[in-house]
Parts: C-alpha cells; structure tokens; sequence
C-alpha cells in the first residue's frame, strides 16, 4: 500500500467519501467487474456532468440509470445500486475509486477482472493498523488535532489552521479544495464516531480524543499546538463559570442579558415584558426577513433543568396575544424530547428551541457578556523561503486520464 508521495503529502484524495461508501464499491466490483468496464462507466457518467445553467438531476439512481445509460455501463451501475442495498448512489463512486486506485486496494487480475488485494481486503475487515495508515495518508489524526483546540466548533473555525496544513502537507492550494477536503474528512470522521455533529457544530468525541492522540500530531505537538490547546482549555473554564454564575444570576437581568443578546443578533425595538405578567412571555422583538418584519416572543428560563411541553403549548397559545407568528424558549437547561417534537408539529406556529449549550455558543459568537482578548501569535511566512512559490493545485482530469496518469 502507497502512502509515501514526492512532497510527503498527508492529504491526497480529492472528492475523499466515507469508509463505508468506500469498503461499499469494492465490494460491488470485486471478483465481478471488469477494471476496463468500470472506466467506460465513469466516462460515460462524467459525459453527462450538465452545467450550472442546464444541471443534471442524479438524485433517483432508478429512474436516472435505465434513462442515460446503455448497454454494460448500465449492468455495472445497476449491480452498483442493487448490490449496495440502494445505499450507494452510483453517480458518486468516483472519489471512492480514486481513494482504492492511490491505495492498490483492488487490482486488475490477468483477465482484467478486479480482485482484492491484501491491503483491500485488511481495510474491508477495518484492521485498525491498515485504516490508521490510510487516516494518516489523508490527514484525519492530523484534522482531529485541529479540532480538539477548538471544539466545540463549525467548519470555518478550522479553515485557518487546516489550510496552513495543506499548504505544507499537500498539492491542494485554493481556498475551494481546502473547504471541500475539510468539509469531505469531517463526514467521514463524524460516521465513524470520532466527530459529534450538532447542526452546524462539530465537537471531538473521546473516541476522537483517544485516537488523534496514538499518533504524533498529539504526541510531537509544536508550540503552537500547545499555546492553542491552553487558550481552549482557559476558555472552555470561563464558558462553564460564565454558565454557572448566569444560573445564579437575577432573573429580570438575566432577561436583559437575554434582550442584548437579540439586539446584537439584529432584532429590532426587543423590550422585556417579565415584570408586567405578560402571559408567560418574557422578550418581544422584531426580525427583518427580506423585505417582511416578523414579531417574535421569548420566554427565558434561567434554571438548568429540562423544559418540557407545557412550557411550549403556553408560549405557542401567547402569540395571538402577542399578534407574533413565531416564538422562541430560550433556556440554560435542556429540552424534554416531548418539547422538541411539539415545536415542529404540523400546521402549529414554529417555536424555536435554544437549549444552554446552544445559549453558550451564541453568547461567545456575539460577544454578550463575554470579552475577546487579542493574543497575537506570530508565525514565520514560509512561502518567501520557497522557490517559485507554493504548489498549486493540479485540475481534475477526467477518469481516463487519472488511470492514465496513476
């Protein structure tokens, strides 16, 4: 297996997919499938790429594949999709191949025919030493790193230091290759368990801890890793005495709190109502949906316990009160699961749910009742040491070409 390349790249793989969308296709063409076949399916596919103007619709493999494709490459994408369970859209193989191509893990056999090899057939069995080799060939261990200094967090929180990694570690160079093979090796980690995903927010597992740390990203950490991971650690113990002293706090200022926090999130005329009784609502503001000014009701609850349904059908009968269309609890606590599928209820006014972990995040991305303090770090620009500057990104070519070239 080949992990070694003349830059000593740690990222290889564009359009790099899941393990399991991986291990998937070889098991669809393994022992069946003829390796000159396969090509012509990929052309044939990439031949009906469509444009931004005239796009293709891939979405229905049913539908699309009887449509636009004849004679063996319709077989193969048939026992593609039929073989996968439906799970593996045969449209998006390309990236998985390329992965399996760079690693040797199927080969041709003398018949042309591809076979397992002994590497693909230990990554089908997920050997933890194979899969650890092929992470740390696509800088998994490396993204986990990343991620444990900043998490919880969304994906342009680590753009910065991910990049800077790429530009050492690998050929891809633009400002859309380094979004894409983040955006591509977070999903991959989030399947696998290492990442947790909440919405738009990413957070290292312990799982995800206890593997970044096997291999030398954690264990040979610079500098600036450790003056990175110290600033989590300071904040992550701010946040949590911030939590707690909120928990303590008056409940008409933690209100006002509530209400500067709207105000910097650009609601419009936000007053607190709690001291007049105002039906169990505690915030009214107004929101600008494109050309549409929408009234929304908050009630804030300061306790960290769970909120549960009542709590929701009061707010949700207040707004015709209110003449608001839609509504918002915002807590320090958690919501009872009884309260959250009652906020999207057929036909019901919406009412958001902003649970204390959430509350968090938008206190320090807003910067209400929490400071930013500006620590410069200075790094060397090694780019006026290199000749002829950094390695650009070389364009894709097409799947023929690729095998050409490999």
């Amino acid at each position: 297996m080949n992990t070694t390349d003349k830059k000593d790249n740690a990222v290889h793989t564009p359009l790099f997919q899941t393990y399991s969308e991986t291990r998937m296709l070889i098991g669809a063409l393994s022992g069946a499938v003829k390796k000159a076949e396969f090509l012509l399916f990929l052309n044939a596919i990439w031949d009906q790429t469509g444009t931004p103007q005239n796009p293709v619709d891939w979405s229905k493999p049913d539908e699309w594949i009887p449509e636009r494709l004849t004679g063996s490459s319709r077989a193969l994408a048939l026992r593609i999709w039929e073989q996968t369970h439906k799970l593996l859209n045969p449209r998006h193989v390309y990236g998985a191949y390329l992965f399996i191509n760079r690693y040797g893990l199927l080969k041709a056999d003398a018949a042309g025919v591809f076979q397992a090899t002994e590497a693909g057939k230990l990554f089908m069995a997920e050997d933890p030493a194979t899969v650890r080799k092929l992470d740390e060939a696509e800088g998994l261990p490396k993204l986990l790193a990343i991620l444990a200094t900043h998490s919880p967090a969304k994906r342009g929180d680590l753009l910065d230091e991910w990049g800077e990694f790429l530009l050492a570690h690998s050929r891809f160079g633009t400002t859309s290759t380094i979004k894409d093979t983040l955006r591509r090796r977070i999903l991959n980690l989030v399947e696998r368990g290492y990442i947790s995903r909440e919405g738009n927010t990413y957070a290292i597992t312990d799982k995800g801890i206890a593997y970044a740390a096997d291999g030398a990203s954690i264990k040979a950490a610079s500098a600036h890793q450790q003056v990175l991971a110290a600033i989590k650690k300071h904040n992550d113990s701010e946040i949590e005495e911030f939590r707690e002293r909120l928990g303590k706090m008056n409940p008409y200022h933690f209100e006002m709190l509530i209400r500067d926090l709207l105000e910097a999130m650009d609601y419009e005329d936000v007053i607190v109502t709690k001291q007049s009784g105002d039906k169990g609502v505690d915030v009214v503001g107004h929101f600008q949906f494109g050309i549409t000014q929408v009234k929304e009701v908050v009630q804030v609850k300061r306790h960290q316990g769970s909120i549960t349904r009542p709590v929701l059908d009061q707010l949700r009968g207040a707004l015709p009160y209110h003449q608001a269309i839609r509504g918002t609890i915002i807590t320090l606590g958690k919501f009872a699961q009884g309260c959250k599928d009652a906020a999207i209820f057929p036909g019901a006014a919406p009412i958001t749910l902003i649970d204390g972990d959430k509350l968090m995040e938008l206190f320090v991305k807003h910067e209400v009742g929490v400071k930013r303090s500006p620590i410069p770090l200075f790094k060397i620009d090694e780019s006026i040491f290199e000749h002829g500057g950094p390695d650009t990104e070389p364009g894709l070519s097409l799947p023929m070409e690729a095998e050409a070239n490999t």
